[in-house]
């Protein structure tokens, strides 16, 4: 799967533009601030949903424009679609597919896959758990992109069944008075069973991650491994299947209600549960060096592209401005494994920050212009 044609429209710093785009590596060059993250950070959005830099839409779009669109147009094999989101902050975004009448932008999803790489990445190492969740929810919905409406439909009731619990601890405090507390199995019920299968999806990944984590690893810092992927649930447990993920989900909110009910929030759940990054025996946060945390965000990215290629869309590789924090050897060898790829993008500051094995189309980006090399 590639990209052949992106199209911005008041998004971040284009009022206008349009890129085509060739298989093979394409890489944006030119100084910081001129937009270069800004593309790659629009197809990393049709991928998600989402962008890797800002948690609200409201940055994304142009400074005096109302709404900004992302389109692109995507081939996979013989097949070609365009697919088009419109960002619209503090209203609904919407979305098409072949200019058809209008989907929701969920539905999207899927049609264009990435792996992106960037600065930022370092957080799933040093990071707090929600990145890391991050990481593993967003490739899961990659993987399988039903899974976007598990996600929706667990961060829904998520949010009823706070509200219920907020409104319980404050009318404790305030008088003593005490609710009707009847819905909250209900609400526990759809909580356990979305839970259970976003939990499901999580261990699999996991599984299926780990052995092409510690490959990359080995790949990128040759004799430094190894390197664990280990989950850390809120509600403890063995299960893996879904029905007993359930029953482990409900048995640990039933204990915890007490507690809830006093602080009025809910505090089991996969929205509270961590992936625990080992580099030898030891936690790579608070112990990996700056090199080896560069090397282990870089090997989960690499194993998320393995991962996905091999279950057969290979997704669109991006890399934001990494290889001027790399040294000599991770920029060559990373450069190495990624060369391959059916579609690359890079961004740089200045050409000597691309590795040579790279070569491929260039464009210069500057003053809000894109033109190629």
């Amino acid at each position: 799967m590639h990209v052949t044609h992106l199209s911005l429209a008041d998004f971040r710093s284009y009022a206008r533009v349009e890129v085509p785009l060739d298989p093979g590596v394409t890489a944006f060059v030119g100084p910081n601030g001129q937009g270069k993250t800004n593309l790659v950070e629009a197809i990393g959005y049709l991928a998600t949903l989402g962008s890797h830099r800002v948690a609200s839409d409201a940055p994304l779009v142009r400074m005096g424009a109302d709404r900004a669109i992302v389109r692109a147009q995507v081939r996979q094999g013989e097949r070609q679609q365009l697919v088009e989101l419109e960002l619209n902050p503090g209203k609904a975004n919407r979305a098409r597919i072949n200019r058809s009448s209008q989907v929701r932008p969920r539905d999207v999803l899927g049609i264009v896959r990435t792996v992106l790489f960037a600065p930022e990445d370092l957080a799933l190492i040093k990071g707090d758990p929600g990145e890391r969740r991050r990481f593993l929810d967003e490739l899961i919905t990659a993987r399988s992109p039903r899974m976007a409406g598990v996600r929706s439909d667990y961060e829904r009731v998520l949010k009823q069944r706070n509200t219920l619990l907020k409104t319980a601890a404050l009318a404790r405090r305030h008088g003593g008075r005490s609710m009707d507390l009847s819905t909250l199995d209900v609400w526990d019920q759809h909580l356990a069973h979305a839970g259970a299968e976003l939990l499901a999806q999580r261990l699999d990944l996991i599984a299926a991650l780990q052995p092409l984590a510690d490959k990359a690893y080995e790949q990128l810092a040759p004799g430094g491994g190894p390197v664990g992927l280990e989950y850390k649930p809120s509600a403890s447990g063995e299960a893996q299947t879904r029905a007993d993920l359930y029953e482990q989900l409900m048995a640990a909110l039933a204990e915890a209600r007490k507690q809830e009910i006093e602080r009025g929030v809910t505090l089991v759940g996969p929205h509270r549960d961590d992936l625990v990054l080992k580099l030898g025996e030891l936690p790579a946060k608070g112990y990996a060096s700056h090199g080896e945390s560069w090397s282990y965000a870089l090997a989960l990215r690499l194993a998320s592209y393995d991962l996905l290629r091999a279950e057969g869309n290979e997704p669109v590789l991006i890399l934001d401005d990494v290889f001027a924090e790399l040294d000599a050897r991770r920029r060559e060898r990373l450069a190495e494994l990624v060369a391959p790829g059916e579609q690359v993008l890079v961004t740089a500051a200045v050409d000597d920050d691309v590795p040579h094995v790279l070569v491929g189309t260039r464009y210069r980006v500057s003053d809000g212009a894109v033109e190629r090399a």
